[in-house]
């Protein structure tokens, strides 16, 4: 295998690796704020609304990430909606990375103290301002270093959307392969594309533990 046929494959393979950083950001977007809606729902004062959304988490966090690409893009038309492949990777990721992050969030607001939230409601704070002034900023700085770390995973998670026909990284390797039979040295390269954001940003998030450790003894 020569060098020149790596560097033909780069373009294709830049181009998928995008794409597959692009659904994951956009997954990232919409699941993120979605998981805290969820976490605070599960502490709600209504028994349905509470257990409601324990019902979604837990079938959120029990299914496949591959099971919830295929429901989405294969099973939703059935009832009249229909995603392209890219919109169908998006929502499906966005849903799987609510249920996951809202117990991650969910953990961070619970480390609050609760003097704190007992002060806040002394002086008449509402529900809606200690959620945004207190409980929101310290359980999410809380929380930042294992939502990174879940941010990983779903990009890595991304490359399963080659089952829909997305034209991301690893679906880019599988055609390039197909064309010349030589899977190995394609695939190994979509690999080491990976590595070279999964490494660092596996180092980032344990530098940032790290600190938040030290901050918080």
């Amino acid at each position: 295998m020569e060098l020149q046929e790596i560097i033909g494959w780069l373009p294709r393979l830049l181009e998928g690796l995008s794409l597959s950083v692009q659904v994951t950001l956009l997954a990232l977007l919409l699941g993120i704020p979605l998981g805290l809606i969820l976490a605070v729902l599960t502490e709600s004062r209504s028994r349905i609304v509470r257990w409601l959304t324990i019902v979604y988490v837990e079938i959120g966090r029990g299914m496949p990430a591959i099971v919830m690409l295929q429901m989405v893009y294969f099973g939703l038309p059935d009832v009249g909606i229909v995603l392209d492949s890219y919109l169908a990777t998006v929502v499906a990721l966005a849903l799987t990375t609510s249920a996951y992050t809202s117990e991650i969030i969910r953990a961070g607001l619970r480390s609050v103290n609760e003097g704190e939230l007992e002060a806040a409601a002394a002086l008449g704070l509402k529900t809606w301002d200690i959620l945004r002034f207190i409980l929101a900023p310290q359980g999410l700085r809380v929380a930042l270093p294992t939502l990174l770390g879940f941010a990983i995973l779903i990009l890595q998670v991304s490359s399963l959307a080659f089952t829909l026909g997305l034209p991301e990284l690893l679906s880019q390797a599988y055609s390039i392969g197909a064309a010349n039979f030589k899977y190995l040295p394609v695939l190994t390269v979509a690999g080491i594309m990976y590595l070279l954001i999964t490494v660092p940003g596996g180092w980032l998030v344990e530098n940032l533990e790290k600190r938040m450790s030290r901050h918080l003894i």
